[in-house]
């Protein structure tokens, strides 16, 4: 009696065709010019629960909080889930507090971008700012936005679009004041 055995010559024939593809396809990329890949540009480095402090002449000036600090090759850092800074008198008080929901720090002109639900409140004076975005220059120690601004003081709410500050904001001038101003004389 006699067995019929299936003929398994075409299955040698899909495992050589499948490693003649595969061995095709492995090799392509690898061939290219690695100049021509298209480079990487995130972050290199991200960290929690930042806590970083800004000293002059031994004397804590300033502290910046943050949930996640995403830092990049050429320096500057992101602040996706916003930020805190505290900024102290030389007796190390706290003079004032800028807060927002996002952040990033520019290292080639040295100043932090603040945006979203961004408030600045001057402790000493009991003023809060409230603006989408503004940004702080850390050398020049100042505040800019060209946004609208909303100023609450003790006797008055003042709104316009655009503002400079010094960075502890007990001086502020409005650059295009709207609404209803009260005038003493």
């Amino acid at each position: 009696m006699q067995k019929n055995v299936p003929d398994k010559s075409w299955q040698l024939g899909f495992w050589l065709l499948s490693l003649v593809l595969l061995l095709n396809a492995g090799c392509g990329p690898a061939t290219q010019d690695p100049d021509k890949q298209p480079k990487y540009t995130g972050p290199i480095m991200e960290t929690a629960d930042v806590k970083t402090l800004y000293s002059d002449s031994a004397r804590l000036k300033i502290k910046l909080n943050a949930p996640l600090q995403q830092q990049y090759e050429s320096g500057d850092g992101i602040y996706p889930k916003g930020f805190n800074l505290t900024f102290l008198d030389e007796l190390g008080r706290i003079t004032t507090t800028l807060q927002a929901n996002y952040g990033k720090y520019d290292k080639e002109s040295d100043s932090y971008l603040a945006r979203g639900n961004v408030v600045v409140k001057n402790i000493a004076k009991n003023e809060t700012l409230e603006t989408e975005e503004l940004r702080w220059h850390k050398q020049q120690q100042k505040i800019r936005t060209n946004k609208f601004v909303k100023i609450r003081t003790a006797d008055e709410i003042l709104t316009g679009h655009g503002l400079e500050a010094n960075q502890d904001f007990s001086r502020y001038r409005i650059l295009k004041p709207s609404g209803i101003f009260s005038v003493k004389e």
